[in-house]
């Protein structure tokens, strides 16, 4: 069977076997070198009550919340593009 890409879609090179970790989305076991981060900041108050903060000149952080994605996750949430054919392996 012909192989799609020349790293198997993975980034471990010659690190040995890798840790494993769960899919947030749909709890799928994935090697830790395969998954896909997707990182976006929070609010933690209601935008409108951060307006009205904002206008009295309060300073309001926001939270990371990092997500670690199975390829099939991140593909079907439009995280990742599935790349053309000719742009896949690289020999």
């Amino acid at each position: 069977m012909g192989k799609k890409r020349k790293s198997g879609g993975r980034a471990k090179g010659q690190s040995g076997k890798g840790k494993t970790v769960q899919c947030d989305k749909c709890g799928r076991t994935v090697p830790v070198d395969k998954v896909k981060k997707v990182t976006k900041r929070t609010r933690l108050v209601d935008w409108q009550l951060e307006q009205e903060l904002r206008k009295q000149g309060a300073f309001l952080s926001s939270a990371t919340v990092t997500q670690k994605l199975c390829i099939s996750c991140a593909v079907h949430t439009g995280k990742v593009k599935i790349r053309a054919k000719k742009d896949r392996k690289r020999r």
